[in-house]
């Protein structure tokens, strides 16, 4: 039998253990994440309520633009909302990261994050805006991001200016809130 000296033993044990987290998705970080930037548009834009409303076209919302499971009535505390905030980036920055062909400086990824965490996946997926980005046409990225300034059919000013600031973000400009 051979012998199993204690060093491959523990080198064995954090080698499983990294596989088992890179599994479950709790070590993320090897991918962008949103920079500080990045979460002071979506919080900026976003907004932070701690008892559930019905946002523009009636879905039930609650803390940073949260929708899953929300219902009337229901209150959280603020260490909740910053809590759903982050689980839920994991996510949608995952969206940018499996749809997203071409490579992104931070900027772009994180305007990009931003819009799809409003907008959602399905409208990222099937979006002029992705096409023109994986083909490289980053020019024109910024105008098909200012194009969703829409909600229920009516343009809403809010949202014009959530996609200039995104729209600049991408450009690596600055945005003014």
């Amino acid at each position: 039998m051979p012998s199993v000296k204690m060093g491959d033993d523990m080198n064995n044990r954090l080698q499983w253990l990294a596989i088992i987290l890179l599994t479950t998705g709790l070590i993320w970080s090897i991918y962008m994440q949103l920079s500080n930037k990045g979460h002071d548009i979506l919080k900026y834009f976003e907004g932070c309520r701690l008892t559930a409303y019905q946002d523009s076209v009636g879905v039930w919302t609650i803390g940073y633009g949260h929708t899953k499971g929300v219902h009337s009535g229901m209150q959280i505390t603020q260490a909740e909302a910053e809590s759903m905030l982050l689980e839920e980036l994991v996510e949608y920055q995952g969206y940018i990261d499996d749809l997203v062909e071409a490579p992104l400086n931070q900027e772009q990824f994180d305007a990009l994050v931003v819009w799809v965490y409003n907008l959602g996946p399905t409208n990222l997926r099937t979006s002029t805006l992705l096409k023109r980005l994986n083909t490289g046409n980053f020019e024109d990225v910024p105008n098909q991001i200012k194009r969703w300034d829409k909600a229920g059919g009516k343009q809403l000013a809010g949202l014009t200016k959530r996609r200039a600031a995104e729209a600049a973000h991408f450009e690596g400009k600055e945005w003014v809130n």
